[in-house]
């Protein structure tokens, strides 16, 4: 593990935490919403021994720093294009989980001579309807959102995250819980959370219609993989992604909540490998 501090505009001074393992052609992954960099432990493991994986925790979240601000996916956009600058990374193929799904779209249609591949696991797709779940809503009011977090516990986040999946994972979701617990939910860690919460709405929103025009003109090879039972974004949602997105190929799984990487590993990571490295012959 390792961190890097970006030096540009108002990005100046955010520190990144990120894990790097393995060599060859050049893979990012991007974690979603409440996540962090080590929640792809497993997929970092399949795919370092073909190539050089790389996991960044987002600002805001797991161990990078957590500016006080709006937390747009613009903002992670930015943060995404200064972080290959830092590490003299030109070209890359990407992998966005839920909200990194966002982020990771975001970045390919404004940099899409920077993507070989793209590859999105159970996304929320800019620019297609979304409607979160109550909760979610209500964390994303003012003031609402500020008291509802003063009685998070390890015990709410568990049930909540359990209810993520099909398959009964406990260990998985201990570890998602666990791991860097005080620091994801300290008073920086809750603010820049909420902060996320409202401020990604516009993609949704106000902005949809120029993320549907982006969308519908791209040409880079792209996979998306999602649960058929996910509860956190609904299989409707990904239907309506897959048909207006030029060039992309989607999978289907049956029996999988919201992290198919975690509850179908072997099988997604291995069509991950299959689908990332494509071009490079392995």
């Amino acid at each position: 593990m390792a961190t890097i501090r970006l030096r540009r505009g108002e990005l100046d001074g955010i520190d990144l935490h990120y894990v790097s393992l393995g060599q060859g052609p050049v893979t990012v992954l991007v974690h979603g919403l409440g996540g962090f960099a080590e929640s792809w432990r497993s997929t970092l493991a399949a795919l370092e021994r073909h190539s050089q994986v790389i996991a960044l925790d987002l600002p805001g979240f797991g161990q990078s720093a957590k500016p006080n601000r709006r937390y747009t996916l613009g903002f992670f956009g930015r943060v995404l294009e200064e972080f290959l600058e830092a590490l003299d990374l030109d070209r890359v193929r990407l992998v966005g989980h839920s909200l990194g799904g966002a982020v990771a779209l975001t970045f390919a249609v404004a940099h899409a001579e920077r993507v070989e591949r793209l590859a999105l696991l159970a996304p929320a797709i800019p620019g297609f309807p979304l409607r979160p779940a109550m909760l979610f809503r209500l964390m994303a009011v003012p003031r609402i959102g500020e008291f509802l977090s003063r009685f998070v516990t390890p015990l709410i986040c568990t049930a909540a995250l359990s209810r993520c999946f099909v398959k009964r994972l406990p260990d998985e979701v201990a570890f998602l819980v666990g791991h860097q617990y005080a620091t994801r939910v300290s008073a920086e860690g809750c603010a820049a959370y909420l902060a996320t919460l409202r401020g990604v709405k516009e993609a949704f929103t106000d902005r949809a219609s120029s993320y549907r025009t982006a969308l519908a003109s791209w040409d880079r090879p792209t996979l998306m993989i999602h649960g058929r039972q996910d509860p956190v974004i609904p299989l409707g949602h990904a239907e309506s992604a897959a048909q207006a997105i030029r060039h992309l190929e989607a999978r289907w799984i049956e029996g999988c909540g919201h992290f198919p990487q975690l509850e179908h590993g072997a099988l997604v990571n291995a069509w991950l490998g299959e689908f990332l490295l494509a071009e490079a012959g392995r």
